[in-house]
């Protein structure tokens, strides 16, 4: 590259055109969920309570293996971890022992962020020092809320408690 071409590239005069379009639309399906204010479904008020949420933490263990699951309230499951799959097996002892929970909970809670899920209904009771409570340690050491925000409402000019927007970020 000679100076003459140096002299123009680094010229204020010289102008480059983009093809980017100047708006920005975004194509995610779940955004006004991030945004918290997406719809929460209720479901009818004679069916079964706990209906309410976006995302739902599901921990299904059969003879054989554990599974955890993140369920969408339309879609069905997003993000899925079994013990039964080899890079977790290969690692581990047995597939239904307390180590397996607690790894599992580690994989599980590294995918969901990947995905970009940090926070989930979960209605899961476990027992105390049990492996389910020791998963859903590991989900909550990883990063993972296990409670999901409320719907944000729109406050009333005459409200006295005005409520931050959750899209807008506010520098310190």
């Amino acid at each position: 590259m000679n100076s003459l071409n140096i002299k123009l590239l680094c010229s204020p005069l010289v102008r480059f055109s983009s093809t980017l379009p100047t708006e920005f639309v975004n194509r995610n399906p779940r955004n006004l969920e991030r945004m918290r204010i997406a719809r929460k479904p209720d479901g009818y008020h004679l069916g079964k309570p706990g209906r309410k949420f976006w995302h739902k933490l599901q921990l299904v263990t059969s003879n054989r293996t554990v599974t955890a699951q993140v369920i969408h309230f339309m879609n069905g499951p997003i993000v899925q971890a079994k013990t039964s799959e080899w890079a977790l097996r290969k690692q581990l002892y047995s597939i239904m022992d307390t180590c397996a929970y607690i790894n599992l909970g580690r994989v599980f809670a590294q995918r969901c962020l990947e995905s970009g899920i940090t926070e989930m209904y979960c209605d899961i009771n476990p027992q105390k020092g049990g492996k389910v409570d020791k998963f859903l340690t590991e989900v909550v050491n990883g990063g993972i809320r296990l409670e999901e925000p409320e719907v944000y409402r729109k406050p009333n000019p005459w409200d006295m408690f005005r409520p931050e927007k959750p899209w807008e970020v506010t520098e310190e």
